[in-house]
């Protein structure tokens, strides 16, 4: 019936009269990479204006693409998950405890610290109306801590463009809860800012919410030589916005523009809807001819209470949209990015590729999981990568020249989508709400996977396709990833 149903609808556009016709318009599209998802609104701006029985006929159309390409489109709320903040307190190393309970005793104790110091705040909420910047150096394996004992029992809200400018290195900031309070988005740009020196930063376990790009991490020009802030680690972190955000500002939690060393881990990420300019956001990026970032045992679910929503998301991309040749490490931005690492993450409920290489040579994607997307894209010539291991509810391929040297994975055709077809997607027990449990068995592979998986887990000697082998190990009972 949904075959049936498909080509009927499809002869109705006017692009083919015959099931055979159809078939061929769908093969078509197929090598075209256009998705019902991304047709729908094609067809519903070109039968707008027309008389009603056009306009009609075309906005059915549209919503049928979306249903039997994404299913229902309604809100979700999703469990309690192990990645993202939790509610036991990160612990990193540290030396003097430093008390504050102000916002005057805070700037004063980040304005004196030294190499150990771990600035606890008191329980409240801290507001600012301006930046919080972190200018005196740590040391390697002593960092200056600023954390709350308990995640949960301090807020800070930010009513200005940058929340934390960090330019020193070796910052670590645990356990916060951080939430932008601008009354016009495009004022509230970054709840971290790291930039320059500002080497070996960390930020584990927080939960922050209501920013275009949560962490913003880029080069600047000293002495007439661009510095980079290399080395970083951002784990273990919820970051989410509750509204679409109404600027034509970029909008990338994790914005990583030039940085090297970057390792981004165990975070949870949703909901970064950009309501204006060109409408296309992203989970997370790293560009401009940075190198060795790693995108590891990440829940991306880009469309989760504001499912539905107009405008493009893409999940993880290593070379995001491009770079502009001043901001590129080589300030030349032949490559995007080199030696990137995508291993071990969900992504899932996006609006377009789950996965976006963008000219990033020599990359790695292994064992993902990625449910309602467009699928892993390659692209340009300056793009290589390995993909291998990976459960794609879509297509795996190569686009203007990308270089794709595809392993065992499994994947499901473009065309299936436009009748509703999803064999990847059956796997699961009820994805629509969240619940990724498998329905039947769990589906196996050859060659042993020698690193933990998306819950925390050892892999079985024949390890499962994609991210996990049990979801139900990724699931907690505890009432953390609040802010999804």
């Amino acid at each position: 019936m949904k075959w049936m149903k498909g080509v009927a609808l499809l002869g109705a556009l006017g692009i083919a009269a015959t099931a055979a016709g159809a078939v061929g318009t769908v093969l078509y599209l197929q090598e075209q990479g256009v998705a019902p998802r991304a047709l729908a609104p094609y067809v519903e701006r070109r039968s707008a204006g027309h008389n009603p029985l056009i306009t009609d006929g075309g906005q059915r159309l549209g919503a049928h693409l979306r249903t039997v390409d994404r299913g229902d489109g309604l809100p979700l709320v999703l469990p309690a998950l192990k990645a993202g903040a939790q509610p036991t307190p990160a612990q990193g190393k540290g030396g003097a405890i430093k008390d504050v309970d102000s916002n005057e005793t805070l700037l004063r104790a980040m304005a004196a610290a030294v190499p150990g110091d771990v600035i606890t705040m008191a329980p409240g909420v801290y507001r600012f109306n301006h930046a919080v910047t972190a200018n005196r150096p740590g040391v390697a394996g002593v960092p200056v801590t600023v954390r709350a004992a308990q995640p949960g029992s301090v807020t800070i809200e930010f009513a200005t463009v940058e929340g934390f400018v960090v330019r020193a290195p070796h910052w670590r900031f645990e356990n916060l809860s951080i939430r932008g309070v601008c009354g016009n988005d495009a004022s509230c740009e970054h709840a971290f800012h790291v930039v320059g020196g500002a080497t070996h930063f960390a930020a584990v376990n927080n939960t922050i919410l209501d920013f275009n790009a949560h962490f913003k991490i880029n080069g600047i020009g000293i002495g007439g030589t661009r510095v980079f802030p290399d080395h970083g680690l951002i784990e273990s972190n919820t970051l989410s916005n509750s509204a679409p955000r109404r600027t034509r500002n970029p909008v990338t939690p994790i914005d990583l523009v030039g940085a090297s060393d970057w390792t981004v881990r165990g975070n949870l990420i949703t909901d970064f809807i950009k309501d204006g300019g060109d409408r296309v956001s992203y989970g997370a990026f790293a560009k401009g001819v940075g190198a060795r970032t790693v995108f590891e045992r990440n829940v991306v679910w880009c469309e989760a209470r504001l499912r539905g929503q107009p405008g493009q998301r893409v999940g993880l991309s290593l070379g995001g949209g491009g770079t502009e040749k001043p901001y590129c490490r080589d300030g030349k931005c032949v490559n995007e990015q080199q030696d990137g690492v995508v291993r071990d993450n969900l992504v899932a409920s996006c609006s377009d590729v789950g996965i976006y290489l963008n000219s990033a040579s020599g990359s790695r994607v292994e064992h993902n999981t990625l449910v309602d997307t467009v699928g892993i894209d390659v692209r340009y010539p300056a793009s290589s990568a390995t993909v291998e291991g990976n459960l794609v509810d879509g297509p795996i391929r190569s686009r203007d020249d990308g270089v794709l040297r595809l392993g065992d994975n499994r994947s499901t055709a473009l065309g299936w989508s436009y009748v509703g077809r999803h064999p990847v997607r059956g796997l699961f027990r009820e994805w629509e709400v969240g619940d990724l449990a498998w329905k039947d068995e769990t589906p196996r592979r050859d060659g042993a996977v020698d690193r933990l998986d998306l819950c925390g887990q050892k892999r079985a000697a024949n390890p499962a396709y994609g991210a996990f082998e049990d979801f139900a190990a990724c699931v907690t009972t505890s009432s953390s990833n609040a802010a999804n």
